[in-house]
């Protein structure tokens, strides 16, 4: 029988140095095993030796007083600005994927697209001396909490959007090929008056798709009518709502529409609805992204798909190279999207 002496001890956790001490070799070997990054450094038949025994005595590394003695843990932060919108899981599943073979853990947290509270998850998430940051939350051009990331030091990687600073890398889908494609689509469908609800202008993504929408209709040997292109206060289901009743104030005719997001052309789905036009009788519409579920409605959505899982593994490969060398270059990683054609655009009629 167990005394309750014996539990004690069977709960009192093993520390590196009794586990260096049951395996016969120093600390810094154990610590070396321990390691995905440094392991090479010992021989294969020890590290397996010290992997075995650290198993068999249930060996549990104390994360925080690591950090406390390197200034860094091996932990990286996620900032999400909407944990609800169904586009962000698959990037945060690439993350984590790429993130748990390199030995890193991840914690995540939801800005709600509030630049000002994205610095004090910033701040919070250094406190807790996190590794580096990749953030889907930088959605104004000039962030705040970015600059504040470079000032510190602390490696960033933007994910689906950018800012106007080099200094950052960046995985982003290359919103002039998806919108070009969305385009030339309509047009060969017969489309000459398309419309835009781009996002808000202050926003990277907003900007990007509004001016490659202008591009693309130039390129079609299209006017692009400015009373067609109207900005959303925001990538809801509201504002898209909100963007396609400001369209239609204008009282400018048009046979088609291509959103800056899906969420904001199923608002202007719901929008045309309620004014008695129907899709895509009366007006094609186009979104962006390939959210979850949006082949299920009714129209089923055309849209631009993303490479939501590969861009959240590629930014965490890129995070993991500049942890690997802080004096390695910056990049900004483009991801084509595929043109998704389904039933809410037809030919114009």
């Amino acid at each position: 029988m167990v005394d309750r002496s014996q539990r004690a001890t069977a709960r009192k956790a093993t520390t590196l140095k009794q586990l260096a001490a049951h395996v016969g070799v120093h600390v810094s070997t154990v610590s070396r095993a321990l390691n995905p990054e440094t392991r090479n450094l010992i021989g294969p038949e020890v590290a397996k030796r010290v992997l075995a025994a650290a198993n068999e005595l249930g060996y549990v590394p104390n994360s925080m007083a690591a950090a406390l003695r390197t200034g860094q843990s091996r932990t990286v932060g996620i900032l999400i600005p909407d944990l609800m919108n169904p586009v962000f899981p698959p990037f945060i599943r690439g993350i984590q994927d790429t993130l748990d073979g390199a030995g890193y853990t991840a914690i995540i947290a939801n800005s709600d697209g509030d630049k000002d509270y994205e610095r004090v998850i910033v701040q919070k998430m250094q406190a807790r001396f996190v590794a580096g940051l990749i953030m889907a939350t930088a959605l104004y051009r000039d962030d705040p909490a970015v600059g504040e990331c470079i000032e510190k030091g602390i490696p960033v990687v933007l994910i689906n959007r950018g800012v106007d600073n080099r200094e950052i890398s960046a995985v982003v889908s290359d919103d002039g090929a998806g919108i070009a494609a969305a385009v030339e689509h309509l047009v060969r469908l017969g489309h000459r008056r398309i419309a835009h609800a781009a996002g808000p202008p202050e926003t990277y993504t907003g900007m990007m798709r509004r001016r490659a929408f202008l591009n693309a209709m130039q390129a079609s040997g299209l006017p692009a009518d400015e009373d067609l292109i109207v900005f959303a206060s925001g990538y809801t289901v509201p504002a898209g709502r909100e963007a396609l009743a400001a369209l239609l104030e204008r009282g400018k005719p048009f046979s088609a529409l291509i959103a800056a997001n899906d969420q904001l052309a199923l608002g202007a789905l719901d929008g045309l609805a309620e004014a008695g036009l129907r899709v895509p009788r009366d007006v094609s519409l186009v979104g962006f992204n390939d959210m979850p579920l949006v082949d299920r409605i009714d129209p089923p959505l055309t849209t631009l798909r993303i490479q939501h899982y590969e861009m959240g593994a590629e930014a965490a490969r890129i995070l993991l190279d500049e942890l690997a060398d802080p004096q390695r270059d910056r990049r900004t990683v483009m991801l084509e999207p595929q043109l998704i054609v389904r039933g809410s655009t037809a030919p114009a009629t």
